[in-house]
């Protein structure tokens, strides 16, 4: 017979009187919606009324066409080795064009100059952030 310690002891009759008459005190008055249940239009509307929700709509600096950045100094780094890439906007428009996206035009610059090569595709190369 192995000794236990006191944490592992069977419930008094008492603790298991209280124990029974706290079950069901937590379960929802209301059910919850099915799987495959729309959602309530409250919840959509809340989603909508949210300050948040436009802001999505505003496109990151990364997403920008290069004809539509106004810094004339485009910087990116790697959160992998810490490189810092720049380049003058009006060299990257004459390099890459003006509707190339700023996003592909920097992931571009660190993976030409990437010192991180291990052979596998998937850990190879940078990962951008974009200024």
């Amino acid at each position: 017979m192995t000794d236990r310690p006191a944490s592992w002891r069977m419930p008094t009759p008492k603790q298991m009187d209280k124990m029974a008459s706290l079950v069901g005190k937590n379960v929802p008055q209301k059910p919850g919606l099915a799987p495959d249940a729309d959602l309530p239009a409250e919840y959509w509307q809340a989603l909508l009324d949210d300050p948040r929700a436009e802001a999505r709509s505003v496109p990151s600096g990364a997403a920008l066409r290069l004809s539509q950045i106004h810094q004339h100094i485009l910087r990116v780094g790697c959160r992998r080795c810490a490189r810092v890439v720049e380049i003058q906007k009006v060299d990257a428009v004459r390099l890459y064009g003006r509707e190339a996206l700023w996003k592909d035009v920097g992931r571009r610059l660190l993976d030409n100059t990437c010192a991180e090569r291990t052979g596998r595709h998937e850990e190879d190369g940078c990962w951008p952030a974009f200024e």
